[in-house]
This record gives structure tokens, sequence and C-alpha cells, in this order.
């Protein structure tokens, strides 16, 4: 194969400029202030992560209490994301992320408040909510104003941003949880909201597709009802069983839910979600190897928390610290993912992206309790320079089969297969996490201190057994060993997803 030939096949699946198109004349002014709004969302979904065990702590919540405070706020968002791209679409882009910063920050300050952990869940929900009206609409907007040629460096732009407020959440949040308590964690959105409403009002312009027809709300509540119901039911398994009453209803509710809402999509004039793009050979592989990139990313933070504060015996500050080589590589990764599918073409961009991730993930499953601090920070490196670099590559693939008036519901369901993805990450493998953790530890050990680390150690607390207390650590960190091995599996399937789909066509 010639130069030029190999040349071919590795652009074969670039987006192409038009002759012409150089896009809006204010477009990185605009990228500035969609990732400021970015910044706020991402933030607090790391920056709950460090403050998860003083949370369990509060409450005396469970594994799966705690699953579900992270989980809430992912499944809504991820549920409701279609409805949210179909609705700036139709309503405005600009005009519908507004209205998610202030749901937003109004439902932080409810969380702030929170009673008990239920409370804290439902708040969490309602954040999902305002997320969901943002994060389709910065997507779309980055689509209309930037040429398809500068979309990979925007995109690139777009994950960096991300992968700061990456390494700046669990930073902020353990010292907002060392200083004062967790409810910092939700205060704190607060200013950043109000920065990111001042510079979207003044900077992003306002588009919509004039095609785009009435929002569809009974498929809006088919689609979340269904999403929300499944993912409860892969959390409730661990504690409940898998044939228990409760998670066969709710299994058999989003069987029910989802079907519906496919059966809807396929009938109604101007549908929600187009199935068509998944006849896209790159829409469909690209957004297949993010949903399980996001599976096997999605509860790294969750796990490494817990590890790093009830095993090693760090403070939440250090705990927080220790997310800053992730952020650090993703942000690397993404500086050169930005650059790479120009020069090695779109496939090989996403495959040695998550080819390193599965790397990381080899590292952090041979983790010991008494691993050194460079061991876990070689590992989260890894992971996030792999994501990273496979990042821009793969967004651009999947947003590049999209009709450029279809801008809302293509970054709603780009985002939708990533929210979700991470919702059944922390899902299955929080879930694996919990089931290995009790068959690992020693018998005798009641139901209520086996649900969780903490449980367990308070526990061996009340019985002065440091024996107990070891050997919790060390089953915990096994099982923790066995969730890593599960996400490198997830990485190495999505390298083999977007080898096997993204292919240049044969003639």
């Amino acid at each position: 194969m010639t130069g030029k030939q190999r040349e071919r096949d590795g652009r074969a699946q670039r987006p192409q400029s038009p002759p012409g198109d150089q896009g809006h004349p204010r477009r990185w002014l605009i990228l500035v202030a969609l990732c400021a709004a970015l910044l706020v969302i991402v933030i607090d979904n790391t920056v709950l992560n460090v403050a998860i065990p003083e949370i369990g702590r509060t409450f005396d919540a469970s594994t799966s209490e705690l699953q579900a405070v992270l989980d809430s706020y992912v499944v809504v968002c991820g549920g409701l994301l279609v409805a949210a791209g179909a609705l700036s679409d139709r309503f405005g882009r600009r005009r519908v992320m507004v209205a998610g910063l202030v749901v937003f920050g109004l439902t932080s300050a409810g969380a702030a408040l929170a009673p008990s952990v239920w409370w804290l869940i439902g708040m969490r929900a309602a954040m999902g909510v305002g997320a969901a009206l943002v994060m389709p609409a910065t997507l779309a907007i980055m689509v209309r104003v930037f040429p398809p040629h500068e979309r990979p460096k925007a995109f690139a732009a777009w994950t960096a941003v991300g992968s700061v407020a990456l390494g700046l959440g669990p930073l902020l949040g353990g010292a907002l949880v060392d200083l004062w308590s967790w409810t910092g964690i939700f205060l704190v959105n607060l200013p950043f909201v109000a920065v990111a409403l001042a510079g979207v009002l003044r900077l992003v312009p306002e588009s919509r597709d004039p095609a785009a027809g009435a929002p569809d709300l009974p498929s809006t509540a088919l689609v979340t009802t269904g999403m929300v119901a499944l993912v409860w039911a892969v959390i409730a398994v661990p504690e409940r069983g898998a044939l228990a009453t409760p998670v066969l209803g709710a299994t058999a509710l989003a069987l029910v839910s989802l079907a519906w809402f496919g059966l809807r999509q396929r009938r109604a004039n101007a549908p929600m979600v187009d199935f068509g793009l998944y006849r896209d050979r790159r829409f469909a592989g690209a957004s297949s190897a993010i949903a399980l990139i996001a599976v096997a990313t999605g509860s790294t933070l969750f796990v490494l928390s817990q590890y790093l504060q009830l095993v090693r015996g760090h403070s939440a500050v250090v705990a927080g610290m220790a997310a800053l080589p992730l952020a650090a590589g993703s942000v690397l990764g993404s500086v050169l993912g930005g650059r790479a599918p120009t020069r090695i073409g779109y496939r090989a961009s996403i495959v040695t992206g998550f080819v390193v991730t599965a790397a990381g993930f080899g590292a952090l499953a041979a983790l010991e309790p008494d691993s050194s601090p460079l061991h876990t920070a070689f590992g989260l490196l890894l992971c996030g320079f792999g994501t990273g670099f496979a990042g821009p590559a793969a967004t651009s693939t999947a947003l590049g089969a999209v009709p450029a008036d279809r801008a809302g519901m293509g970054s709603a369901l780009n985002d939708t297969h990533q929210q979700l993805g991470i919702a059944f990450g922390v899902a299955v493998l929080g879930g694996l996490l919990s089931t290995a953790y009790r068959a690992l530890l020693p018998t005798g050990v009641p139901h209520d201190a086996s649900t969780s680390l903490a449980a367990t150690l308070s526990f061996a607390e009340e019985r002065t057994s440091a024996a107990l207390a070891d050997a919790a650590r060390l089953a915990f960190t096994q099982a923790q060993s066995a969730t890593m091995a599960a996400g490198l599996t997830c990485a190495l399937a999505g390298a083999a997803v977007a080898m096997i789909s993204l292919r240049k066509p044969s003639r």
C-alpha cells in the first residue's frame, strides 16, 4: 500500500468541510462560553466522588444508596437528553441552555439543604434535569458555529476543559469536605453557574431547526421511565438478588417503556430519535465505542475515592489530588487527539486511545492495600491520556454523520450514549464491586456490616477488631481489582468496535 493510499484510508471517516465554510467569526469566544457551561456540569460530577465517604457516614448510607446518589443525576440526565435535544432544536439552543443553568443552580442549593439521603437523591435527580438541558446545546452550537475541518480542535478544547474540571473537582471537593462539610460541594456550584450564565447570554448566538416538530411529552416520559427503571434494577441486584420481585418489576417496566418508546418513534412524523442514523456505520460505531469507554471509566473515581480514603487512610484533600494525573493525562491526550485525525486517521486515533486506556485499567487492577501513590497516579495518567486522545475523533465521527439542522438531536444522542454508559458503569461495575467485596469478607460478618467498606470498618471499630478491619481492606482491594479488570475489558471492546465498524468500506 502506498503512502497516499494509507492516508486516504486513514482519513476515510473525516467529515469534509464545504468550500468557503469559515464558520462563525466569533466561534472561539463562543467556545469559551460553552466550555464555562460545561465546567459547571463536570465539576459537580467529579466533586461528588470525593465526598461519597463523608455522605455515607453522615446518613449511614449503604453502597447501593451511595450509587443512587451518583446515578440519580446521570440517569435522569441521560433519560432527558433526547427530549432536551428536541427542545433545543425547536425553541433555540441558547434559550434552552440558559434555562438549564438556572435549574441546575436552584437544585444545587436544594441539595446542600438535604436532611436525608433520599432528599439528596431527589435533588441530584433534579440537577440532572438542568444538566440535560445544557449538555446537548453545547455540542449542537459547536456544530453550527465551527466548520467541519475545525471541529476536532474545538472538540479537543471542549474535552480539555472537561479534563481540567475532572482534576479541579475532586481537589476542590476534598478541600470543601475537610474545611467545611459535604454541603459545600453543592453551594460552590452557584458562583460557577453565575459566571457561565453571563458568558452564554453575552456571547452565544441563538440557533434552531425551523423544521423541528413539537416536543413529544409521552415519548419523553417513556424513555426517562425506562432508563431510570433499568438502571435501578441493575443497582438493586447485588443487595436484593436478580429474581427479587422489585428487581423483576423494574426490569419489566424498563423493557415495556423502552419498547413502547421505540414504536412511537417509528410511527411519528417528526420523531425525537431518527433511528436511521444507526444504519450509518460511522454513527453507530463511534456511538458504541463512546458508550463502552464510558462504562469503563464511569465508576473509576467512585471506587478509587473509597480505596484512597478507607483503605489507604488519606484525607479527602489528598484523595482529591489523586485525580490530578487523570486530568493531566486527559488534557495532554486531548491536545494530541485534536491533531491526530488529520495525521493517522479517525479510526486509528480512537483505537490507539482506547488501548492506552485499557493499559491504565491494567495498572489499577494490580493495586494492593499498600501500593505506592505513584502506582495509582500512573494508572490514572494512562486512563486519562487514552480517553482524551480518542475523544475528539470519536465525537467528530459521530456528529459528522448527523445533518446540521438536527444538530440538537445528534448532540443529544451523543451525550445520551456517554451518560448512560457512565450510569451503567456505576451500576454494573459498582454492583460487581459490592458482590465481590461481600464474597471476599470473612464469614460471620452481619449483612448490615457488609453493605460497604465504611460499614464494615465501623462494625470492626465497635468491636475493636483490627484483624477484621485489615481483612475488610484487603477484600475491598481485591474486589476493586476485579472491577478494574472489567473496565479493561470494556476499553478493549470499544477499541474492537471502532476497528471493525470504522474501516474503509470496500468498493
